[in-house]
């Protein structure tokens, strides 16, 4: 029965990472958007604001869908990103404007994106132990990263066989079917379930609460505590960086470094590769070292790139330094998770991640947009780089001094209730 169980949450885990994979088509938005200039006489500001509505409506909605999926379960939730995923991107092939991919790409899809986002980590987390929660989150959360890798490439190929507006209805189709298909399998564990405990040499690190202390905290303590405004600013920051890339990744290759078009293609899947990476190693390396120095890691990689970024005008450079900022990227998608997990429990994981995550639709606003202007305005991407590279300081410093928060005991959880 114990092997079942473990097999479940891992059957749990990759369907999560195989919806994610569907979802993922928000980070191959560069293979559209110089179709979109080309093609229907969009300025590179206009291309962005379906990507940036789409950003937005998908960090807000993780709000409802994960308190959702702490009520009544995954299934529902992703079944119904599914019914999204369907209705966005198929309305996508016969609304593409400005206005209308706002509506059907960024509206409706992005509400696909933080319903089938917000449900599957926090239920697969729960089968496990907190000694392999950046692991899980890890295998989960991979599938978004690394669905650039295959979306590239197809999209172009759809594009260039059927066109921009049927390439639409086909992912629609196709990623309504799957995440509805794959929502089926993932489920919460029973209440009375009991994960596997840490190994021995581990244990030390993940002993139990002393009795009386809160574990699993609502929301309304959570933003009570600094350290739920430090991770949020800190997530707001590492996206604000890495979606300033993504949104605009084939273009800076064709323009900062002549690559060709293919080339260009090629530098996409490079960074979904490498975010997908960062996704699963920066887990194992959160559960060894600590999720603090992890992120430390990660934030002074990210400053030394952006701070660079200007001088790759060649290809190899601009391929290293894209490596880089994808890994940085991946990485910040697994560990915040983990942490909210390990800081503040699993209970209430859907709607406490919900809250954290909404930093990214602020990262997803500003970032894309950051881009779009800068290069109408002065030609280059240069100008948003600096600003990545200096807003990337105060994530180092957040980082350096991130603590776990201040335990909590029953009985001023009581008095609290009672004061109310």
């Amino acid at each position: 029965m114990a092997s079942q169980t473990a097999n479940k949450g891992w059957l749990v885990a990759f369907a999560g990472m195989g919806v994610n994979l569907c979802l993922g088509v928000l980070y191959a938005w560069g293979a559209f958007q110089t179709t979109l200039v080309q093609d229907y006489g969009m300025t590179a500001t206009e291309t962005q604001i379906p990507y940036m509505i789409a950003c937005f409506i998908f960090a807000i909605s993780m709000v409802p869908g994960g308190r959702l999926q702490d009520r009544i379960g995954p299934r529902m939730v992703i079944t119904l990103a599914g019914v999204f995923a369907f209705i966005g991107l198929s309305l996508s092939s016969w609304l593409i404007s400005p206005v209308g991919l706002s509506i059907s790409y960024g509206v409706i899809f992005g509400l696909s994106m933080g319903f089938g986002y917000a449900a599957p980590t926090p239920a697969a987390v729960k089968w496990f132990g907190p000694h392999k929660r950046g692991l899980i989150a890890g295998i989960v959360v991979s599938g978004f990263g690394l669905a650039a890798l295959y979306i590239s490439p197809l999209a172009q190929y759809l594009q260039g066989a059927f066109g921009l507006e049927n390439t639409f209805l086909i992912l629609g189709i196709a990623y309504g079917l799957i995440i509805i298909l794959l929502a089926q399998v993932i489920v919460n564990p029973p209440p009375d379930y009991k994960p596997e405990p840490p190994p021995e040499h581990l244990a030390h690190k993940f002993a139990a609460k002393a009795k009386g202390v809160v574990v699993d905290w609502d929301y309304k303590q959570m933003l009570k505590t600094p350290q739920f405004y430090g991770l949020w600013t800190m997530f707001c920051i590492g996206t604000l960086a890495g979606l300033l890339i993504i949104g605009q990744l084939r273009t800076i290759g064709l323009e900062q470094a002549q690559l060709g078009d293919t080339m260009a293609y090629w530098l996409i899947s490079l960074y979904a590769v490498f975010n997908w990476a960062g996704r699963l190693g920066c887990g194992q390396l959160m559960d060894k070292i600590g999720a603090r120095n992890t992120l430390l890691l990660m934030f002074i990689m990210q400053f030394v790139v952006f701070a660079l970024f200007a001088t790759f005008v060649t290809a190899v450079p601009l391929f290293i330094g894209t490596a880089l900022v994808g890994f940085a990227f991946g990485e910040m998608l697994t560990l915040f998770p983990a942490i909210t997990a390990n800081y503040f429990g699993t209970k209430n994981l859907g709607v406490n991640y919900g809250l954290v995550f909404t930093a990214w639709g602020g990262g997803g606003v500003f970032g894309p947009l950051l881009g779009g202007i800068v290069r109408d305005a002065t030609g280059t991407f240069d100008t948003a780089y600096y600003i990545s590279a200096g807003i990337s300081i105060i994530a180092v410093i957040l980082a350096w001094i991130m603590k776990p928060p201040t335990d909590i005991y029953e009985e001023e959880k009581a008095e609290e209730g009672a004061k109310a």
